[in-house]
């Protein structure tokens, strides 16, 4: 059985109890490299995402991860909203036109939006961004299943990471510390862990 529109709701529904677990988390280290309004600006945009369901209810995955995209465009600020919303629009479009999604839509899916937060964000492999969490994801999202494909991209997304924290970062507002950015996790790479490992959990249950 694939994944429907009701199901991609759940997940994000869980995407949003995550966000709001970890929101201190995620301001801590945001603070320690960045602006500090990582976990606040992501928490009130998953909130409106939430509160965009009430209002009415998509009626397909791809409608359901354009609600998330736009939303997230509209009330993020910092750099999360445009990254996050070009991920989910560009996943959005990737899972257009389908009922329901298989592993390999869901790995089309994540692949897409992969491509949005790159080319949004001019981020590559081992600068220091949510790309360091979400390329390693897409490379090992593999199994027969959707729980199986998950359940091995959250593993990858978290141990990209935690890889983060040696590094010297090469983008975005951490970039500006230079040398003394090393010795912290990038928070946008922490938060893809954290929803790829929400993503993971519903599949699984």
């Amino acid at each position: 059985m694939g994944c429907t529109a009701a199901d991609l709701v759940t997940a994000v529904r869980a995407i949003a109890a995550t966000v709001a677990e970890h929101r201190v988390e995620l301001i801590q280290l945001d603070r320690a490299i960045g602006d500090g309004d990582h976990g606040e600006n992501l928490d009130r945009g998953f909130r409106a995402v939430l509160a965009a369901f009430e209002a009415s209810t998509p009626d397909s995955p791809s409608a359901v991860l354009k609600t998330v995209a736009t939303t997230l465009i509209s009330k993020v600020g910092g750099a999360a909203g445009p990254l996050y919303g070009t991920a989910f629009l560009r996943a959005s479009t990737a899972v257009k036109d389908k009922a329901e999604l298989d592993v390999t839509d869901v790995v089309d899916a994540l692949t897409a939006a992969l491509g949005g937060v790159v080319a949004r964000g001019k981020a590559e492999l081992g600068d220091k961004t949510m790309v360091d969490a979400l390329d390693p994801a897409v490379k090992a999202a593999v199994g027969d299943t959707v729980t199986e494909a998950l359940a091995a991209a959250a593993d990858a997304a978290q141990a990209g990471a935690d890889a983060t924290v040696p590094l010297v970062a090469r983008k975005g507002r951490a970039s500006y510390l230079g040398e003394r950015s090393a010795g912290h996790m990038d928070p946008g790479a922490r938060s893809t862990a954290l929803l790829l490992r929400a993503l993971a959990e519903v599949a699984a249950s």
